[in-house]
């Protein structure tokens, strides 16, 4: 039995590689989950019943959304089915500081404060721009929609 452990353990070599790395989120990760916020947010869906969905607790759930855990490919996958949108749709609209990061960590400063909250400031990402895009979209007459649309617009322009 002291041999099998001994041998499992030694004959391991990527042990090491399977071991957890602790430190700042990789900006992809924390893109990949902003998407996955926003889309489950539109769909008005719970981290509760998104992670039923996929077999998972709503803290696993945070934890994808806050790029503290990675999305694998298979999870990715799922995520895009039950949230009916394409794998891509999770990598749409990456800055140029997530793309230039190709998947990297950050520096040893990783996301600063600052960071963080310019992250909360992105309008997209806002529970505000989630409840109206929602509204907007329950409204099933597409002139009425159209005409709301347009007074948006023409509210923001004399704003401007």
């Amino acid at each position: 039995m002291k041999k099998a452990a001994a041998r499992s353990s030694a004959g391991n070599k990527n042990a090491s590689l399977a071991a957890p790395v602790y430190g700042p989120p990789r900006l992809v990760d924390v893109h990949v989950g902003t998407r996955l916020r926003l889309r489950r947010t539109l769909l008005g869906i719970s981290q509760e019943k998104l992670g039923e969905a996929v077999g998972l607790t709503f803290q696993q759930i945070q934890k994808y959304e806050r790029g503290a855990n990675r999305v694998g490919a298979s999870r990715l996958y799922e995520f895009s089915r039950v949230l009916d949108v394409s794998i891509a749709y999770f990598f749409e609209e990456m800055d140029k500081q997530t793309k230039a990061s190709r998947g990297r960590r950050p520096g040893v400063g990783g996301l600063s404060e600052g960071k963080q909250a310019e992250l909360e400031k992105d309008p997209m990402v806002r529970r505000e721009t989630l409840e109206l895009v929602r509204a907007y979209y329950k409204i099933t007459e597409p002139k009425v929609r159209k005409r709301v649309f347009e007074l948006v617009k023409s509210l923001a322009r004399a704003q401007a």
